[in-house]
């Protein structure tokens, strides 16, 4: 949600550049740093548990969905849960993004980890502080079809055309867009937001470290970037 100095801090990973990507350590230094919430990446488990992994495999640990969340722990304990990081977040926005790609060696077609996340949601009472986020439309579709109160959001990759990226998330009732940063050249974010708040969509873009290139986006009207840099970006658009 775009905020009185400009688009949304989304700190990816949590502030990466300064901690250890999906560690309560870099969500609580992002805190620490302004931003208005989190991106994180959530994986599942052998037993059903989440876990925080941007890769399928992990050093020190293997595999992540062969292993249960007490190996998973045993073997790296600051690997966290999705609940421990939900736990750490309090006070700031979490954008979940379910990692289930075909071609990765957890990919699962009935989309259980989407089920989980959204039991796990339902249990806590919170829906108004998260946001579900996926590069697989099948994730968040399964998401919403669980329950359409859980905000979602679809991610697309350079090459995949924005304004159709925006489209499909509308026609699918995901009320946010979330492009690759190098898909907005030009004038092309202007018109992406125009487009996508015009279908009642939300624009945060990824991963965007660059101070100029936050200046033109939030020129443009994104409702909000994804960023290594969380206190960059406060700097940037307190001073824009």
């Amino acid at each position: 949600m775009r905020g009185p100095d400009g688009p949304a801090v989304w700190a990816h990973r949590g502030a990466r550049a300064a901690a250890p990507e999906n560690t309560i350590e870099a969500f609580t230094l992002a805190a620490a740093l302004g931003a208005d919430g989190v991106e994180l990446d959530a994986r599942r488990t052998a037993d059903g548990h989440l876990v925080l992994s941007h890769d399928a495999t992990a050093p020190g640990v293997g595999t992540l969905c062969e292993l249960t969340r007490a190996e998973i722990q045993r073997r790296r304990p600051d690997i966290p849960t999705l609940d421990d990081a939900l736990d750490a977040c309090v006070g700031m926005r979490v954008n979940i993004e379910i990692k289930n790609l075909a071609g990765d060696p957890d990919h699962d077609p009935d989309e259980r980890a989407a089920a989980t996340v959204v039991a796990m949601l339902q249990e806590r009472g919170r829906r108004d502080d998260v946001l579900v986020s996926s590069f697989s439309l099948a994730a968040i579709d399964r998401v919403r079809a669980l329950d359409e109160s859980v905000p979602t959001g679809f991610l697309t990759v350079i090459g995949f055309d924005p304004l159709e990226g925006v489209s499909l998330a509308a026609d699918r009732g995901h009320g946010a867009a979330h492009p690759d940063v190098r898909s907005l050249g030009g004038r092309t974010a202007a018109a992406v937001v125009e487009h996508a708040h015009a279908r009642g969509v939300q624009v945060n873009v990824w991963t965007v470290n660059d101070p100029d290139e936050m200046r033109r986006l939030a020129r443009a009207g994104v409702d909000g970037i994804i960023t290594d840099v969380p206190d960059v970006a406060r700097r940037v658009f307190e001073n824009t």
